[in-house]
């Protein structure tokens, strides 16, 4: 019975003194976060006394250096270093203590002489480094893994460890220099070097650090083919796309590789319009000749890539003529079929909206609907684009059967709503603008937010022009300049809306006349002519309907066309700050970011 009170005696104080260790804690911590160092100093006190229990060291260590308590704390981590001699957290500890208390050569002595007496023990060379890691000493834990290497006689340990440091402390320098030394032990690296320097080098002078680099590692390795491949990568980073391009061939050459290297290099040239460096990519592969992996994929994206430089801009017949023979040689040369729609498609393109061809493109079409195997997105490709060419010709009821068509076929689908579009554009273009803006009225609710845009601003444009039969007749008139837009008639374009102030000189289209011109010029390349209309709406009608496009359209000029980003920036940053529900708010905040040299995660 004795025995049974004496264990509840024993259970019950050790019950009463957890309860009131787990309430000091409470307290203690409470007392910590509220900025309360000297109450939570005593509590902490208290609880390491009691338990003994290094958790509660390290808070008791801190709130004495926060009260400016040295002498106490340096007294608390000799006596525990005094009792841990493997411990490195406290002779540690001991030297924030000197560098707190301003005795800097002290402090440096004491971690110098860690370092120095280090054992050959790779365990104990990370367990110093980390500890001098979580006392924010960096400096200190970079050294400790460099002379870590000379005891463990290994140059090439502690390469993940110091790459973290380097990326920390955004050292540059020696980070690029621990990742040539990690690629010649893991070739496999090379992406995630990419990757984190990519974010870390920001300017010429980085990428010339980088540069300069693996220049010196090759030539003491001429045929390394990871450093080649990284000084690639740097040359694309810098833009210089012709020595990209030269390191690139020169490398699948050596290889005696398929192409791939090229072909990928060739698209991100593509991406950055780096045409001529593209097209030699290309042509290259072409070259390889039929039995090559990349033969056909490199033809094809040839004429996608002429296309793309022939038809935007001031344009070459003969060079038009030529892409024309192109097409219709790839089409001998591999049939036409569904596997080649896609060039019957830009060739019908090519014929309708640039050689001025409407109907010999509109058979290309009308025969690809009829090849077997064509699935059903790819008819309703063909059928819009059918569609767009009757509307170029002048067949408007044709026009509109293959619009309603794809419709039907593709009901609350993003094609069906295209047509839907399409056939309330081909309305508009005729000047029966009621039944326009009824059809725009239910596309404002599209799935797609580029139709329901531009659903919504015809819809705008049409109401604001219906208020009186002056606007309305001006509206009919800016309908027929829009249709020679889409009908690539620039110059008949400009004529109309030039005319139309001069007809109807009380018209309220005034903006939406700017806008059309600004297309106009920018389409031609005339970016100059483009920015006098952009900046002609945003003094005047920065509240109208075109406001925030014209401001958007504007900065991107300046960034991509005109190379000015000083006045890219302040245009992007006025759509944040005044068109928050604007369409162009997200790139706008991306490419403001961008500019402004901030790193995108």
């Amino acid at each position: 019975m004795k025995k049974f009170l004496l264990l509840l005696l024993i259970i019950s104080v050790t019950s009463e003194l957890k309860a009131q260790l787990n309430t000091d804690e409470a307290m203690a911590v409470q007392y910590f976060q509220s900025g309360n160092y000297e109450k939570a100093a005593i509590l902490y006190e208290k609880l390491f006394n009691r338990t003994k229990n290094a958790s509660y060291y390290d808070p008791y260590f801190s709130c004495l250096l926060r009260l400016k308590k040295f002498d106490e704390a340096e007294k608390l981590a000799r006596v525990l270093q005094k009792n841990n001699p493997e411990n490195f957290n406290y002779p540690v500890d001991l030297g924030r203590v000197f560098q707190e208390r301003g005795e800097q050569e002290k402090s440096i002595a004491l971690y110098n002489n860690l370092i120095k007496n280090l054992p050959a023990n790779e365990f104990a060379i990370k367990d110093l480094a980390i500890t001098f890691y979580r006392a924010e000493a960096y400096d200190f834990s970079i050294k400790t893994f460099l002379n870590g290497r000379k005891i463990l006689n290994d140059e090439k340990s502690f390469i993940y460890d110091l790459l973290s440091l380097y990326r920390y402390r955004k050292d540059k320098v020696m980070l690029i220099q621990e990742y040539l030394l990690l690629l010649s032990i893991n070739p496999e690296a090379l992406q995630q070097a990419q990757n984190v320097l990519g974010n870390i080098l920001e300017d010429k002078d980085d990428f010339d650090l980088l540069k300069t680099a693996i220049l010196r590692r090759l030539q003491k390795d001429a045929q390394n083919v990871v450093l080649t491949e990284f000084l690639a990568w740097q040359y694309v980073q810098q833009k210089d796309f012709d020595m990209a391009l030269r390191q690139t061939l020169a490398l699948d050459r050596r290889l005696k590789e398929d192409g791939a290297r090229v072909f990928d290099l060739s698209r991100l040239l593509v991406s950055n319009q780096a045409y001529e460096q593209g097209i030699e990519a290309l042509n290259y592969l072409v070259a390889k000749g039929e039995k090559s992996r990349y033969y056909i994929a490199a033809k094809i994206e040839l004429l996608n890539l002429k296309a793309k430089q022939l038809t935007s801009g001031k344009l070459d017949k003969a060079n038009l003529l030529t892409l024309e023979s192109d097409y219709e040689s790839l089409l001998k040369e591999f049939g036409r079929s569904s596997g080649t729609a896609f060039a019957i498609r830009q060739l019908a393109n090519l014929q309708a909206f640039y050689l001025k061809k409407p109907a010999e493109s509109a058979v290309q079409l009308q025969k690809l609907l009829e090849l077997p195997g064509i699935t059903p997105i790819i008819i309703a490709q063909t059928k819009l684009e059918l569609g767009d060419i009757y509307t170029l010709s002048g067949e408007v009821w044709e026009a509109a059967l293959i619009y309603g068509q794809v419709e039907k076929s593709f009901p609350n689908e993003v094609y069906g709503q295209e047509a839907r579009y399409k056939n309330a554009r081909l309305a508009y273009f005729q000047g029966d603008f009621p039944w326009a803006k009824a059809q725009l009225d239910v596309l404002k609710s599209s799935t797609s937010q580029l139709i329901a845009n531009d659903a919504l601003n015809l819809s705008l444009l049409i109401s604001d022009n219906l208020q009186n039969e002056s606007d309305t007749v001006a509206l009919k008139k800016y309908s027929e300049a829009e249709l020679n837009i889409f009908k690539n008639q620039p110059e008949k374009a400009l004529e109309i809306l030039d005319s139309i102030n001069i007809l109807y000189p009380s018209n309220s289209l005034a903006d939406d006349i700017l806008i059309a011109k600004s297309k106009i010029f920018i389409s031609s390349n005339d970016f100059e002519q483009a920015v006098i209309q952009l900046q002609a709406i945003i003094d005047n009608y920065s509240s109208e309907l075109w406001g925030d496009d014209a401001i958007f359209m504007l900065a991107d000029i300046y960034e991509t066309k005109l190379n000015q980003p000083g006045k890219a920036i302040e245009l992007y940053q006025k759509i944040i700050n005044d068109y928050s529900g604007s369409l162009y708010i997200i790139e706008a905040r991306k490419r403001f970011r961008q500019l402004r040299g901030d790193k995108l995660g």
